[in-house]
């Protein structure tokens, strides 16, 4: 029996909007006041482990329900984490300083150019979109401010939830507030473990774009490099 393809959901940092200025720009900026210079290169290697180590953490314990202190300290191995992408090594106090300095300055959350017209031909084509985001802010106001109102039917953040991805609970209450079935969803995701694996262990279908191109060999599902190929990509899956 063919699945019929009914709903789309995304991720949010990474899939639908990036930092702007962009990450390399904002890390390489601070960096250099503390003498330490970074590459592109390291820096998009440094996101991908920072990033993959604060999902495992998410998984653990939502940031949203962390202490300060436990915030801070995620935080200051995180920013450890992107600098030894470029061969660089600093003590934990130093990327705490690193990583206060960067809180200081002056960037936001933006949509990247393809995601508006990606979701518009979705939803031309009668799919339902949502978003499903580790992040602490209500969905609905989430959307309100990246400007992307009309243009995604539901929004469910980890603040919303009270869980994070990979854990299930999040999948579920997208599914549920959509009316779909998990066979008939799809989840585009940047992450390995929170999107990917995460979409699968309640059966919905994931796709991983891969905007810094760190899996270019990935084959364990549909792999893109930009939303602009996901309408063609969902029209060879929707059978």
């Amino acid at each position: 029996m063919a699945r019929v393809l009914k709903a789309v959901f995304f991720d949010l940092y990474g899939t639908v909007a990036g930092f702007e200025p962009d990450r390399f720009e904002v890390q390489s900026r601070v960096c250099a006041e503390f003498g330490i210079t970074l590459t592109r290169e390291g820096v998009l290697r440094g996101y991908a482990d920072a990033d993959a180590y604060l999902n495992r953490e998410n998984a653990v314990l939502p940031m949203g329900r962390r202490t300060p202190a436990q915030k801070t300290a995620i935080f200051e191995e995180y920013t450890r984490r992107v600098i030894r992408g470029s061969g660089v090594e600093v003590s934990i106090e130093t990327a705490g300083k690193i990583w206060s300095r960067i809180q200081r300055t002056p960037a936001g959350l933006a949509p990247f150019p393809d995601a508006a017209p990606a979701l518009r031909t979705l939803r031309e084509r009668g799919l339902l979109t949502g978003l499903i985001s580790n992040m602490d802010t209500g969905g609905d106001r989430l959307v309100a401010e990246l400007g992307l109102d009309g243009l995604f039917d539901l929004a469910v953040t980890s603040g919303d939830v009270g869980a994070a991805k990979p854990n299930p609970a999040i999948f579920l209450a997208a599914l549920s507030r959509s009316g779909v079935q998990a066979s008939e969803a799809v989840h585009v995701g940047d992450q390995l473990s929170s999107d990917v694996r995460g979409a699968l262990a309640v059966g919905i279908r994931p796709v991983l774009i891969d905007r810094d191109g760190n899996h270019p060999r990935y084959r364990e599902c549909p792999r893109i490099d930009s939303l602009s190929e996901l309408p063609d990509l969902l029209d060879g899956m929707d059978g």
